[in-house]
């Protein structure tokens, strides 16, 4: 089994920034892909970053320029950097992780961003 376990959410005032982290423990031989999804209230769940194994990256239009994802491979670890936060940015913070293209989703309970004045 995988277990991801999520820190960094916090309240923060618009244009301020926080760091994601996500680490990545148990039954991991290799690893496809590790992101960060987001829900905010009464929203589907939705993409903000990935990164696969060979450093590929892929951001939500939304964050483009703001948000930057990178991973600490002999750690199993994956960052999310926050920049220039917007209200509309408050969610909760969902850590994913593919050991294979086709394999189980894995998903960490969530860390709270809350963003407002």
């Amino acid at each position: 089994q995988v277990q991801l376990v999520e820190s960094g959410g916090d309240l923060v005032q618009p244009g301020g920034s926080l760091r994601l982290s996500c680490a990545a423990s148990g039954s991991i031989f290799s690893i496809y892909r590790m992101g960060w999804y987001r829900q905010a209230p009464g929203k589907q769940r939705e993409l903000v970053a990935t990164i696969t194994s060979d450093g590929s990256t892929n951001y939500a239009d939304s964050v483009k320029g703001r948000f930057t994802i990178s991973r600490a491979n002999a750690k199993n670890t994956v960052y999310l950097q926050m920049n220039n936060l917007k209200p509309e940015d408050t969610a909760v913070y969902y850590c994913n992780l593919l050991k294979t293209r086709w394999g189980t989703e894995y998903w960490g309970q969530g860390t709270q961003v809350t963003v407002s004045s």
